[in-house]
């Protein structure tokens, strides 16, 4: 099978060493492709060509730069289906869900694009023969390196804020879901100057670390676990004083208190769950914490709902679920749930999902565990899986305890018909994104991001453009 060619400084190319990585459909089994395995010399080769297009992009007009962000959502939506089916078949999530994330990117991508002008500096009173003005400058070659979750939205949506406020972007996929990035790569050559925008296909710790390392990329964005962004804090301070921002992962609370409207909060718990993406979200409320009055009967609904829900074909609309993106990621999360087993009570799924001429494929039956003390691992742990683990409290004072103590603080989610207790749990929850009554809505516009361990930055907002650029002071006088 041929080499799929990455683009780098506005050249189809593969890895100098020749080197590659084969890309395997999770449902099938099937080899996909193979994507250039990158090194030390790509990633210079790539960190020189942005540096070239940084000045002229820098100094394009910045309308000009936000109407070839909306051509690319033009040819987003144009080649919408042919994406979707791509990112179905290479990181196993169904394709209802990937039309829904190409109209979501799409959207995104128009907004945060017409944010561009609201990215100016200001002026401040001085003496009558001074002027003092604050401006917004680009940092130069900046790097947007991603997960395996959501491909087709993070090769497109979040390469945006850094584009718009005049950088060139480095953007480095997972190797576990490169395909619908380097199929991308031909919309960017044609819409964008040459290095504006450069795919760095490979692994982490080869492509990536040479990114971080070098000195010219001053300014980097990585979405992924903990300890990975802990570690590229700790790489990237080492190799110089670097603009890092993290959204990493989330062990997220949905809490139900007894005077919940309990048919909506039980729907929540699935939608929250995010069992479309089989789990693989770092906003997924993985933690279903129940008042002890309603905690049985809840749970039990819940556990029946998830029951039903039926893995398959990630092309089939019919199916509820599809196969994990990787082999280590369906290792790891069976791995967690044979460790539940050990720490709490099965109440539904539970292990391998059997489906139908694809017995090769990385199949999980959703899965719930009951009877979890919060302190265990299956309760502290993201398991980034369709993994729910439900978890007994008594009363406010004891929500917040269990609900804050992880070392997570992504998002969180609260059912309650008194906006007293609901107003008081969204205020002490440690969390960078809540939710009353509801779950799982990321709106265009609101600042999503974590505390703790799940991160440092807002992504989705106006503080996202603004924090790819650095702000200069200029002092006239006349």
């Amino acid at each position: 099978m041929e080499v799929t060619p990455t683009l780098i400084g506005g050249q189809f190319v593969g890895a100098r060493s020749g080197e590659t990585i084969d890309s395997f459909n999770p449902a099938t089994g099937e080899l996909l492709g193979r994507i250039p395995r990158l090194g030390k010399e790509d990633v210079d080769l790539a960190v020189e060509e942005s540096a070239k297009a940084a000045v002229p992009w820098g100094r394009t007009k910045v309308q000009e730069r936000v109407a070839m962000v909306h051509r690319l959502a033009d040819r987003l939506e144009e080649r919408g289906e042919e994406l979707a089916i791509l990112d179905a078949k290479d990181n196993g999530t169904p394709i209802w869900v990937m039309r829904r994330i190409v109209a979501m990117a799409s959207n995104y991508m128009r907004y945060q694009a017409n944010l561009a002008t609201e990215v100016h500096g200001e002026t401040v009173p001085d003496e009558f023969d001074h002027l003092n003005i604050s401006i917004h400058q680009p940092y130069g070659v900046t790097a947007r390196i991603v997960p395996f979750n959501h491909p087709l939205m993070n090769a497109t949506t979040k390469i945006v804020p850094a584009l718009v406020t005049g950088n060139t972007v480095l953007l480095k996929p997972s190797e576990h879901t490169s395909l619908s990035a380097l199929e991308l790569a031909k919309d960017f050559n044609e819409i964008f100057p040459s290095g504006v925008v450069s795919v760095i296909t490979g692994y982490a710790n080869e492509a990536g670390n040479a990114i971080i390392d070098h000195p010219e990329v001053r300014r980097i964005a990585f979405i992924g676990g903990a300890a990975g962004g802990r570690a590229i804090q700790e790489r990237a301070a080492r190799a110089g004083v670097k603009n890092v921002t993290l959204e990493l992962g989330g062990k997220n609370p949905l809490v139900v208190f007894p005077d919940a409207d309990l048919d909506a909060a039980a729907e929540a718990a699935v939608i929250g769950m995010n069992f479309g993406w089989q789990g693989e979200s770092c906003a997924s409320t993985s933690r279903l914490m129940v008042h002890e009055e309603v905690h049985d009967e809840f749970v039990a609904r819940v556990a029946a709902k998830i029951d039903a829900l039926r893995p398959g074909n990630p092309l089939d609309d019919t199916v509820d679920t599809g196969a994990i993106a990787s082999r280590p990621q369906f290792e790891k999360v069976l791995q967690y749930i044979e460790l539940g087993k050990q720490e709490g009570r099965l109440v539904a799924g539970g292990g391998r999902a059997t489906v139908e001429s694809m017995e090769d494929g990385l199949f999980v039956r959703p899965t719930m565990f009951d009877g979890i003390d919060p302190r265990a691992r299956i309760a502290q742990e993201e398991i980034f899986g369709p993994v729910l683990v439900a978890i007994r409290f008594k009363d406010y004072d004891d929500a917040v305890k269990i609900a804050n103590g992880i070392e997570y603080g992504l998002t969180a989610s609260v059912f309650t018909q008194d906006y007293t207790t609901a107003h008081r749990f969204a205020r002490d929850v440690e969390a960078g994104y809540v939710w009353v009554n509801t779950v799982s809505r990321l709106l265009p516009g609101t600042p999503y991001g974590g505390i703790k361990n799940s991160g440092v930055g807002r992504e989705g907002h106006l503080d996202e453009l603004r924090s790819f650029t650095n702000t200069k002071n200029i002092t006239f006088k006349f």
